[in-house]
């Protein structure tokens, strides 16, 4: 875990910021991106402000880091209309000296509004999409009683953070918020730079040698939870849309490894793809040796919200990277260094001609790194917060 020496001791100087976080589902061990852009978040801002979690019981402990972890609330799904769950946190809040509560979404939104009067404490809800347009993306009829909610529920925070300028502009613009109460917290990494050439070349090796890939061909890189149905559309995009255009270019040689769990008992005929260029992975335990190791990470991304954490990885890692318009929502193109090219939604004739075209001698801009690493992120928020 990197960490940002100028940073570090600001937690030893008296702090009159006690935070209290809500997180009401698993976060550790932290696996998927939305894990990580969890956990990483509340371990990083530790390190500056004194910083207590409550989430599930069905979490592990966090080792060695300096926040401090309550597994206070049960696994079952009622805890979110739980109103005992109001007596409980209030007296953990008080115990605390707790001067910030932050919700991670805003489903217990209704228990943070309780808690603020109740407490006197400021309400600080991290929200990760806008949840109304997610689902009203993915066909969800209840997208409009979503969309009050988060509406009644954002306008009555102190503090809002938003995952990128895209949803805290669209928050202010269609919630009618002020936007001085409105902050971006993006998703970030651990990475300050880009990596160094030696480890991109070893991983590289591997992933030809574990994966029977010959020197000639280009290793292009998909990953994401499958059982998730934007990536799981994305999936679809690569087998039906992508590949097949990729494939009427016989001067251009590569594989396409997918990577990622929960693929659906339809798709399990996905090893057949092999003799079409197509090499599934399933879970990987390291995916950081697939970003360092690939030429080019693909994003087909049409739906659902938010920040997409693997493309942030991925070009944190320094691969170069192809998108959609709505698969790069909320990374600015601006501090990539030419290493993202970007094809409008469902144009995959443009989306190929970048595969096969991307330069892949770019580097990563340090620009992304300062925006985009989790010590900077953290010290940005705490002066919000202090």
């Amino acid at each position: 875990m990197n960490s940002d020496p100028q940073t570090l001791n600001i937690k030893d100087q008296t702090s009159n910021t006690f935070i209290t976080a809500l997180v009401p589902y698993k976060i550790f061990p932290a696996k998927m991106g939305g894990q990580k852009g969890i956990a990483l978040f509340y371990q990083y801002l530790s390190r500056l402000l004194p910083v207590t979690i409550l989430s599930t019981k069905n979490n592990e402990s966090p080792i060695n880091e300096k926040l401090d972890f309550m597994p206070v609330m049960a696994n079952s799904k009622l805890r979110y209309i739980n109103p005992l769950l109001f007596f409980r946190f209030k007296n953990i809040l008080k115990k605390n000296n707790t001067t910030h509560l932050l919700l991670e979404h805003p489903y217990f939104g209704w228990l943070g509004l309780l808690l603020k009067w109740s407490c006197k404490i400021k309400l600080v809800i991290h929200s990760h999409n806008i949840e109304a347009s997610r689902f009203k993306s993915m066909g969800k009829w209840w997208w409009r009683i979503m969309w009050q909610y988060e509406k009644m529920i954002y306008r009555n925070a102190d503090i809002n953070f938003f995952i990128s300028d895209e949803d805290r502009n669209f928050a202010v613009t269609n919630f009618f918020i002020e936007a001085g109460k409105c902050h971006t917290v993006t998703y970030g990494i651990e990475i300050s730079k880009a990596p160094d050439k030696e480890v991109k070349q070893s991983s590289k090796k591997y992933l030809q040698e574990h994966h029977g890939i010959k020197d000639s061909e280009k290793i292009l890189v998909f990953n994401g939870t499958l059982n998730y149905k934007p990536n799981l559309d994305a999936l679809d995009n690569i087998l039906q849309k992508i590949n097949p255009l990729l494939l009427e270019n016989k001067d251009y040689w590569y594989k396409i490894i997918i990577c990622g769990k929960g693929l659906p008992a339809a798709y399990e005929d996905l090893k057949k793809y092999a003799s079409l260029n197509i090499i599934y992975a399933g879970f990987v335990d390291d995916i950081d040796v697939y970003f360092k190791g690939a030429d080019i990470f693909i994003n087909p991304v049409t739906d659902g919200g938010g920040i997409k954490t693997k493309l942030v990885e991925a070009l944190g890692n320094d691969l170069n990277s192809v998108s959609t318009k709505s698969g790069a929502f909320g990374v600015p193109v601006s501090i990539c260094g030419n290493k993202l090219y970007i094809a409008d939604d469902d144009n995959w004739a443009d989306f190929t001609n970048a595969v096969m075209h991307a330069d892949t001698n770019n580097n990563t801009a340090q620009s992304f790194y300062d925006h985009f690493y989790w010590g900077n992120i953290a010290s940005r928020t705490a002066k919000i917060l202090s």
